[in-house]
């Protein structure tokens, strides 16, 4: 059981805990294959944020259960794994490791038992005296680099599985993330994006007692570091400190991502998320009236138990407020756990999804403005990729835009990792495109 075989589903802390995962593995003598079908172990790290992700696992297990009686291994993990547990084992039968993230240390320990005959193993604990690190991590991209800060929420809002799946909040401590930082620095990567359920509620466990802004500063001033991202943020712990770090150095991008999940202040308190809409805008106030021109994303959540119409009115309303650079939104799906699934008022589905089209009409227009207000200005890409099939390079703004741009100078050169300026000529509702501009590639 040496080659292995690994597929995501979910945010970018599910993408860092499988790099976690791999690490460990490789680090034990596994060997990472891009195939299901040429693993002998094949896991699936998993999200239960949205039912259709959860699904998404289970339909994957279906389609390899005749692998299982050939030799081949299969495990969940992540966070359907923490909330389902051994119920997994009744669903999936040929499922034979069930493992949450706090137990990704002991991931080998947990394949040793199965290698000696054991026929099911699970790791369920949530340690709550330490954050979810692994003494080896496989980085799956060469300039961008991961780092959690905080693990679990201390939140009890009403749709969420994240303090059931996660555990109550752990932050690491501040020395600790600088001395990763710089050495994923030395390692030659340009930007790392902080990683927590609720980053904003930081507050270093050691003496120092720094907090989130304080964090922010200080890994900002790492020498070599070009952006730095965080993701993601509670309105109820974003505080304007924060957007006053973001304002005085430019290395720390000028983007955050505030999910407000409705614009009605009844829907809010129903989903128990500490704020009102006013003091949600006076977050947004913050952010509007820093120096830099900060961008907003956001999540919004659909037909949440007695959502009414005029309540959905006045997120469509919020959206014109705010005008967000971007959005993730979503229909309610009640999940395992939460007390919103035994509220009362239900909304049909067929109304979720005719609010859900509006919604995202609604901000396809906003969108569409915005990034037209940007077409002949010069923006900072840093170079992802090539696209073969357009010509174009595929880079990413400070504001986390996605930017695809032409360099004329044909010189074959790669440009992947590398932070080019860009003149915009185009834009569209969900990127911009444009041309670099010569002499100024570094």
């Amino acid at each position: 059981m040496k080659k292995f075989y690994i597929e995501t589903f979910g945010c970018q802390m599910n993408a860092h805990d499988s790099e976690k995962v791999v690490g460990t593995l490789l680090a034990k003598g596994y060997d990472l294959v891009s195939a299901p079908e040429s693993a002998d172990l094949v896991l699936y790290n998993t999200c239960s944020i949205r039912d259709k992700a959860e699904q998404k696992v289970f339909n994957r297990l279906q389609q390899f259960k005749r692998e299982a009686g050939k030799g081949k291994v299969f495990g969940v993990l992540g966070c359907v794994a923490q909330q389902e547990g051994e119920r997994i084992f009744e669903r999936a039968p040929h499922v034979s490791l069930v493992c949450g993230s706090a137990s990704y240390t002991r991931l080998p320990e947990l394949l040793v038992r199965l290698e000696s005959g054991e026929r099911r193993v699970t790791g369920l604990s949530l340690d709550t005296d330490e954050t979810f690190e692994t003494p080896y991590t496989r980085r799956d991209n060469p300039h961008r680099a991961y780092i959690t800060i905080i693990e679990g929420c201390n939140k009890s809002c009403a749709y969420c599985v994240v303090p059931f799946t996660r555990g109550p909040e752990r932050s690491r401590t501040i020395t600790g993330i600088l001395d990763e930082a710089r050495q994923l620095v030395a390692a030659g990567y340009t930007e790392i994006q902080l990683l927590g359920q609720n980053v904003n509620s930081y507050r270093d466990p050691s003496a120092e007692g720094a907090d989130f802004a304080t964090l922010l500063r200080r890994v900002g001033e790492i020498s070599g570091l070009r952006r730095v991202r965080f993701t993601t943020s509670h309105p109820r712990d974003f505080v304007k400190p924060i957007v006053d770090a973001i304002d005085e150095n430019p290395v720390l991008c000028n983007h955050v991502h505030l999910p407000v999940q409705s614009g009605s202040s009844k829907v809010l308190e129903r989903m128990g998320r500490l704020y009102t809409r006013d003091e949600y805008m006076q977050r947004v106030g913050w952010i509007k009236s820093a120096r830099r021109p900060i961008a907003i994303s956001t999540d919004i959540i659909v037909g949440f138990p007695g959502e009414t119409g005029r309540d959905f009115d006045d997120t469509l309303s919020l959206l014109d407020e705010v005008e967000y650079d971007s959005m993730f939104s979503f229909k309610y799906s009640p999940r395992p756990n939460t007390p919103a699934t035994g509220m009362a008022d239900a909304v049909e589905e067929e109304e979720k999804s005719r609010r859900l089209t509006v919604l995202q009409e609604r901000q396809r227009g906003i969108q569409i403005r915005r990034n037209a207000d940007r077409v002949g200005l010069t923006e900072e890409a840093l170079v992802e990729g090539f696209n073969r099939a357009t010509g174009q390079w595929i880079g990413r703004t400070t504001q986390n835009q996605p930017l695809n741009f032409i360099e004329r100078s044909g010189n074959g050169e790669s440009l992947t990792g590398r932070y080019v300026p860009v003149r915009v000529t185009r834009a569209g509702p969900n990127s911009l495109a444009g041309e670099a501009i010569e002499g100024h590639i570094h």
